[in-house]
This record gives structure tokens, sequence and C-alpha cells, in this order.
């Protein structure tokens, strides 16, 4: 499958979501999702099973401890391409105040003159906003989805991967965990 054709499903698929309320922590189309529980629906619907169970996380995510804990993960499962070479379907990660640890994620709806995102946030639930000037200069990275799990753990089994980096063991039955 050509990266045009992927970036085209997971459009699709983040497309299929907008109406979800918002709901912190939650994954579950047309019923609630935040921010995250979005990018893992698409995941589920795109790729197949989620790499790895998502630990409990309260709405400062790793702000107290200043640690980058979801770029981290986005680049254990997600592969990192250059900003500039923006493209639907493409995952953006958002900081949003300076100084803080980027916590916000959405799908690029539409690249070019008119672009767009897909995200959910509170108060509004999931949405396709313009990508306008005030969320575009947010923008601290840029990921692909990969073609299968495997493919976006850098060779590593992903449970372990995306475990190590939110710090949370992998649980028996996960992609990797002891069987």
């Amino acid at each position: 499958m050509t990266e045009e054709t992927r970036g085209a499903r997971v459009v699709a698929a983040a497309r299929g979501w907008i109406g979800t309320p918002y709901v912190h922590q939650a994954s579950a189309k047309g019923a609630g999702a935040d921010c995250l529980g979005l990018i893992r629906g698409v995941w589920r619907e795109v790729v197949g099973a989620e790499p790895a169970a998502v630990p409990p996380y309260t709405r400062d995510w790793s702000e107290p401890a200043g640690e980058e804990r979801l770029w981290a993960a986005a680049r254990a499962n997600l592969r990192e391409v250059p900003l500039q070479r923006a493209a639907p379907g493409d995952v953006l990660l958002f900081r949003m105040r300076a100084g803080a640890v980027a916590k916000h994620l959405g799908i690029q709806g539409r690249a070019g003159a008119a672009p767009t995102v897909i995200h959910a946030y509170s108060g509004r639930g999931v949405v396709e906003s313009a990508l306008g000037p005030a969320w575009a200069r947010r923008i601290v990275a840029r990921f692909r989805f990969p073609e299968s799990a495997d493919e976006g753990s850098g060779g590593q089994a992903p449970c372990k991967a995306l475990a190590r980096r939110l710090q949370t063991p992998c649980r028996r039955g996960d992609a990797d965990g002891s069987a």
C-alpha cells in the first residue's frame, strides 16, 4: 500500500470519529474519546491491535515531571517524518504552551492551501478544524502510522517499546507479553 493510500485510509477512519464526545481516557467511537483515544481508535481500524495497554493518565499528562512521555511513545510506535512533509493522515503532536510538554495529538485531514486537523478536545469532542496559524505553530512533531504494529517499534516488540516509555509493564497477552 502506498503512503498516499494509507494516509487516505487514516483520514477516512478519523473522520468516522467526528461527533464523538470528549471523554478523558476513552477510545470508543461514538461514545467518547480524548485526543489519544482518537489516535488509538484509528490505529485499531487501520493497523490492528494496539501495541500496548495505555496506563491511566491525568489531564496534566507528564507536565509535573517535565517528561516528553507522549512524544517518546509516538516515536516508539509511529514513523517520525520531517515537519515540512505534511500529508493527509499524519499524526500531529502539539505543544500547547511554550516550556510545557507536548500533550495534544491530532490527525492531518487535508494538507496544502487549506489544511485541517481532526482531533478531540474538551468541550468540543472529535472535530475537524482549520489548521491555521494558531494550531500550526504548536506542532512539534509529525508521524505516520506504520503498515503493521511491528514496523513502528524500531525493531523492538511493540509492547515493550511503549511500556518502557510510559513506565508501565507489559501484561500477559499484550503484543509481546508472556503467554
